[in-house]
């Protein structure tokens, strides 16, 4: 069965997301955050301390968007994913990164500098803040075409950008978002395996960061 290491709403949800999509079994472990601070015990099963760890076998992960494409792909066909021969392949993994590098890693400087140290470096989270987004009116421009971000459905892609999303929601940084992004996360948020997903993992980000 996969084994999922996850805190809440970190990285890892991407992974648990696509599983819930996918109706995939899974064990879930729980973690506080950040776990190799709070969980020490953890850094046996990553030496990272990073989150994300997914086990599948003999297959050990680490980075959430590539769990995603795995996912998909390892136990496809899926709708998550789009197919090498379809014309929208490129444009889902572009998104699948997109959501990562450029979107979420901006993001847990805000988050390291607001949350964690505050104080510290309150010009450098406001700067990562403008460019989070203004990196997001490209996802603003995709909607333009629909209501995902490509092959015209929604797929994997909209998982990562939409972790992001979450993300950015958590840290107020949706607010002046346009209505087609807020829209875009609406429709994520009322998806069955999004909420199914936040039910699995017991508490969001605030409550496990006040813990």
């Amino acid at each position: 069965m996969i084994e999922l290491y996850h805190c809440p709403d970190a990285r890892s949800f991407r992974a648990l997301w696509t599983l819930e999509e996918m109706g995939l079994p899974y064990q879930l472990h729980l973690l506080p955050f950040p776990p190799r601070v709070r969980a020490p015990e953890y850094l046996k099963i990553n030496p990272l301390g990073t989150i994300p760890a997914l086990i599948d076998g003999g297959t050990f992960m680490t980075e959430s968007a590539a769990i995603i494409e795995y996912l998909t792909t390892r136990y496809g066909p899926s709708h998550l994913a789009v197919p090498q021969d379809d014309p929208n392949y490129g444009a889902w993994l572009n998104w699948l990164h997109f959501g990562e590098a450029t979107l979420t890693f901006p993001q847990t400087l805000v988050l390291r500098y607001r949350s964690f140290e505050p104080g510290r470096a309150d010009k450098a989270a406001d700067d990562y803040a403008r460019w989070f987004l203004a990196r997001l009116k490209h996802v603003d421009r995709a909607l333009a075409d629909g209501e995902w971000l490509c092959a015209g459905r929604f797929t994997g892609a909209d998982i990562s950008v939409g972790y992001a999303l979450l993300l950015a929601n958590h840290l107020k940084l949706l607010e002046t978002a346009s209505p087609a992004i807020g829209a875009y996360w609406e429709r994520l948020k009322a998806r069955p395996a999004f909420q199914a997903a936040k039910r699995a993992q017991k508490v969001d980000l605030a409550e496990a960061l006040s813990t």
